[in-house]
């Protein structure tokens, strides 16, 4: 008679954890499969080693422009770059910069550094001879793919995405734990695995990590 009391609470339960498992599974299944992938050649990034693409070009800045830049008389070490050169970096160079973005200045030049995934640049203006000098390094996919999993220089919307992916990840998991908990009466050997994959990872660490 118990049972019977508790198989519709039972069914219940069941039918909700499956339903929040699955659709957290299809919220993070890329997700999951990135940082997977990832995560091993994160692992062996010495073994998988790209050659990186350097690209190099050079420009001179216009003379109404360079004497707006030496009207500034700035040589702070980090300050933001006026509009005006921001729009001569796109025509120059054909690079979109953030317009937040911030400069390194200095009495002899303005340096901006332009880090993103799987690669870097600069631009780099001598502030006497308006000569500017524009360099990319591509490391490859691989390279980018890893920075993703890093979530470094992705911006605030991929900062978002690990974060929504993160708490899927952790609805996955512990919905996967209740419905094990509750199928674990008609299978044994849950709990043993279930404690295997606790104890395998606690004792590589306390064990080999140094």
């Amino acid at each position: 008679m118990e049972s019977r009391q508790h198989s519709p609470s039972r069914a219940y339960w069941l039918k909700t954890l499956h339903q929040w498992h699955w659709i957290s599974s299809a919220v993070c299944l890329l997700g999951m499969l990135l940082f997977s992938v990832t995560g091993i050649t994160l692992n062996h990034a010495s073994q998988i080693e790209g050659s990186p693409k350097v690209e190099r070009r050079a420009a001179q800045v216009p003379d109404a422009l360079q004497a707006q830049l030496a009207s500034l008389g700035r040589t702070e070490r980090s300050a933001p770059v006026p509009h005006e050169l921001l729009v001569w970096y796109d025509t120059a160079f054909g690079i979109a910069v953030d317009p937040a973005a911030s400069a390194d200045w200095s009495a002899e030049e303005i340096y901006l550094a332009l880090p993103r995934p799987g690669g870097d640049a600069w631009v780099r203006i001598d502030r006497e001879t308006g000569d500017a000098e524009y360099e990319r390094t591509d490391r490859g996919w691989i390279s980018y793919f890893n920075d993703l999993h890093k979530g470094r220089y992705t911006g605030v919307a991929w900062s978002w995405f690990i974060d929504v992916f993160a708490v899927a990840s952790l609805l996955f998991s512990i919905t996967g734990l209740f419905i094990l908990k509750l199928h674990a009466a008609n299978r044994p050997s849950t709990w043993p695995i279930v404690g295997l994959g606790v104890v395998i990872p606690v004792v590589l660490a306390l064990l080999f990590i140094h």
